[in-house]
């Protein structure tokens, strides 16, 4: 059964008293539907009623897999001068432990362009080879890189309330890529990016997990910052590669993880050196040793090197990853010691 129109949910949110005025996003895909509304930051108590009420309408609809209705602050900016004169406060953080998972551990960096997301996914599987019980959640919205990664490029299903996980290389997985084309561009605002979000981290059946690897999106935005405030997580990876002007990030990424208390297992330097696969000889192509020298200066662990590497490319590209693919690999082994590191602080 096809879900439900653009005109069938905004007829069902037209009954609901006090809603119409308030929709400030809307967006519908496959029988998944996520709604913001917005409102005063005052009244956001009073309009829980009225969220509530849309999503359980929505929900009633036929065809609907899920439903996610958020509110989002809409109030105009104070003047300038008195922002200047006001002191910084941060938002208030009430994290809440994700259903069926005993610990989140999210993988962040500071900038685009250093591998996370390659990092993120080897990680994942070399926790699940070493026993546990892991899931990976792709929280780029604008960019997904876990499906092409992994090589899943099926929809997940549903229960009828909560999304159920694919699976792949022994581990479960869910991302934004699973439910649009790959080459189908998001404009969402921020609004309904972080509803998107959400869902994909709290309305899943991740059935019992271990750990859940969060691939969060480069940099140091409104979004790493309330997927920070919103999911109680265990501690975060930070990678980077060995250029100062990437470890510059590296100094943001911590002081963000630290202001919504968050600890920082560790940094992990990734492309730290390159290999040359016929005489075997060892090129420091963007520097080396950055990473572990900003990890003594910042107080925290150095997790690992993880070497450019022409096989990671490959395998990434053809959805295998290393540790998968090339088990006995020198990027392999690189991979399942972060991984051990990591366990170890769990």
């Amino acid at each position: 059964m096809a879900g439900p129109t653009e005109a069938q949910v905004r007829a069902a949110l037209a009954k609901v008293p006090g809603a119409e005025p308030m929709l400030d996003g809307l967006a519908l895909k496959d029988g998944h539907i996520q709604i913001a509304l917005a409102v005063d930051p005052a009244a956001a108590q009073k309009a829980e009623p009225v969220r509530k009420s849309v999503e359980e309408a929505v929900r009633g609809l036929p065809g609907v897999l899920s439903a996610t209705v958020v509110l989002t602050a809409n109030s105009e900016p104070a003047p300038k001068a008195q922002r200047q004169a006001a002191p910084q406060q941060q938002s208030p953080m009430n994290p809440e432990p994700v259903p069926g998972v005993a610990a989140v551990i999210a993988v962040a960096s500071g900038k685009g362009g250093v591998g996370k997301s390659t990092v993120a996914a080897n990680l994942a599987v070399a926790l699940a080879q070493s026993g546990l019980r892991v899931g990976l959640m792709d929280a780029d919205v604008y960019g997904p890189s876990v499906p092409r990664m992994l090589g899943v490029n099926r929809k997940p299903d549903s229960d009828g309330r909560m999304l159920l996980p694919l699976e792949a290389h022994g581990i479960k997985l869910m991302s934004m890529g699973f439910m649009v084309e790959e080459r189908t561009a998001m404009i969402w605002r921020g609004p309904m990016v972080m509803s998107a979000v959400q869902q994909m981290i709290f309305q899943v059946q991740w059935g019992g997990l271990d750990v859940l690897v969060l691939d969060l999106p480069p940099g140091t935005g409104d979004a790493q910052l309330t997927i920070a405030q919103k999911v109680k997580m265990a501690g975060a990876v930070i990678v980077s590669t060995p250029q100062d002007i990437a470890l510059l990030d590296v100094r943001r990424g911590m002081t963000m993880f630290e202001k919504v208390g968050v600890p920082v297992f560790g940094l992990v330097e990734n492309m730290s050196m390159y290999i040359c696969p016929n005489c075997g000889h060892e090129a420091h192509i963007f520097g080396h040793g950055g990473a572990a020298a900003e990890a003594k200066a910042l107080g925290c662990d150095f997790l690992a090197e993880i070497p450019l590497s022409l096989p990671i490319r490959e395998q990434s590209d053809a959805g295998a990853p290393m540790v998968t693919a090339q088990p006995n690999s020198p990027e392999a082994e690189a991979f399942r010691l972060l991984a051990e590191r990591v366990r170890a602080k769990l």
